[in-house]
């Protein structure tokens, strides 16, 4: 499993995900709301399974070969 997620991007997923948990926790969000625990999941893993049949890595760290 390569990183493909990386900085901005990483960042953001946490938010968004620590955000939507929040908010669903607080009672602004039905039950979907905890659909932010896969932002947040892959923001901490640092690698996105969407990313993967697309070959895309916003991690330049992966693109250097690193």
């Amino acid at each position: 499993m390569t990183k493909n997620v990386g900085g901005i991007d990483k960042i953001l997923r946490i938010v968004v995900g620590l955000a939507l948990i929040g908010a669903t926790l607080a009672g602004y969000l039905p039950v979907w709301g905890w659909i932010g625990v896969v932002p947040l999941a892959t923001g901490i893993l640092g690698w996105c399974p969407a990313y993967v049949p697309f070959g895309l890595k916003t991690c330049k760290t992966c693109e250097a070969g690193k």
